[in-house]
């Protein structure tokens, strides 16, 4: 129990990036640094009232405590820019806490989420491989070449845990394999629709995508910007809508692949760029524009609807059925009962 205890304890406490003095002093004092110390060491246990400061100092219920389901997320790919160690680690710990509920959940629905890569056969060399490897995963998933509706949706349809977290805008996602058996990519959930449609697949690239482990970080991350921007408008696709080499681009044309394909018009040029439809000199005068409008503001929208929803789906489907209690239910979804009840419609 004390050793179950103290790792929770430590978690908890990364999570909210908190050192154990910082964890004190929002408990105001009513414990010393030594015993916060000696709880994570699995040296002592605190009482009632003090595991319930604990508790409401770390933003979690008493019972996380004391929860033995245990995850580890592996071979993790994070995709960090100045974000510092302390936040890199509390953003590692949220996750594997939802992770540990979403796998707890589908325990108690009895699905076996088993993941498919059908392109793991494949040695990723080059951007022509990238392609090619698009292209059979496109047709191994039955998509089609058309624009993808709904990207999150297509990753959790084929089994992926797509987490979705209040992060700074310095972190755009991350992804790797919970337990070693569990897909998992994490987005940042205030990005607009077509950043977050690209670094989903961007993840994707590094789940399925067996890439030459000597290449260097710069290089896999690019192979994986390509991943993405195939995913988005397959090669033909592209070619069609672009129409081939180029002497002049107009941003009208532009906003109007990005609104119906939901890829941003960086992403459309750096794709007309690898296909050779425009030359360097083409693409430095692009990138010397859209600097000054990284975000694209004016420049068109991509409308439609990108989030995660199969956690909550699941969750209210075992509480409608009486799998779960409805104080279990509130406690997988981190919620208070109350609001649990009050979310949930039954029909």
């Amino acid at each position: 129990m004390k050793n179950l205890f103290a790792n929770r304890l430590k978690s908890a406490r990364v999570r909210a990036a908190l050192s154990q003095a910082q964890l004190v002093e929002k408990m105001k004092t009513k414990v010393s640094k030594n015993a916060i110390s000696k709880y994570e060491k699995a040296e002592m246990m605190p009482d009632s009232n003090v595991l319930i400061s604990l508790a409401n100092a770390l933003g979690v219920k008493t019972d996380y405590f004391f929860r033995e389901f245990n995850v580890s997320i592996e071979n993790i790919e994070f995709r960090k820019k100045r974000l510092g160690v302390k936040k890199v680690n509390a953003i590692k710990e949220e996750v594997i806490d939802i992770i540990e509920r979403y796998l707890e959940l589908e325990q108690f629905l009895n699905i076996n989420s088993s993941f498919d890569n059908p392109i793991s056969h494949l040695e990723i060399e080059n951007r022509n491989d990238i392609e090619k490897a698009v292209n059979l995963l496109l047709q191994q998933w039955q998509v089609g070449y058309n624009a993808l509706p709904n990207v999150i949706d297509l990753l959790e349809d084929k089994h992926i845990k797509v987490v979705e977290i209040d992060a700074p805008q310095e972190f755009d996602g991350f992804s790797g394999w919970a337990d070693g058996k569990y897909p998992v990519i994490v987005l940042n959930e205030n990005y607009g629709l077509e950043r977050k449609r690209f670094t989903a697949l961007h993840e994707l690239g590094h789940l399925v995508m067996n890439i030459n482990s000597e290449f260097e970080h710069k290089k896999i991350e690019k192979m994986c910007h390509q991943f993405a921007g195939a995913m988005l408008m397959p090669e033909n696709t592209f070619a069609r809508e672009f129409g081939g080499k180029r002497s002049g681009v107009s941003l009208n044309e532009l906003i109007a692949i990005k609104e119906e394909y939901g890829i941003s018009i960086q992403a459309i040029m750096a794709r007309a760029k690898d296909f050779g439809f425009i030359n360097d000199f083409q693409f430095r005068r692009f990138r010397i524009y859209i600097s000054k409008n990284r975000k694209e503001e004016g420049l068109g929208e991509y409308v439609g609807k990108e989030s995660a929803h199969r956690f909550k789906q699941l969750l209210h489907r075992a509480a409608a059925e009486e799998i779960i209690s409805m104080s279990k239910a509130a406690n997988l979804s981190n919620q208070k009962l109350a609001a649990f009840r009050k979310e949930l419609k039954t029909v």
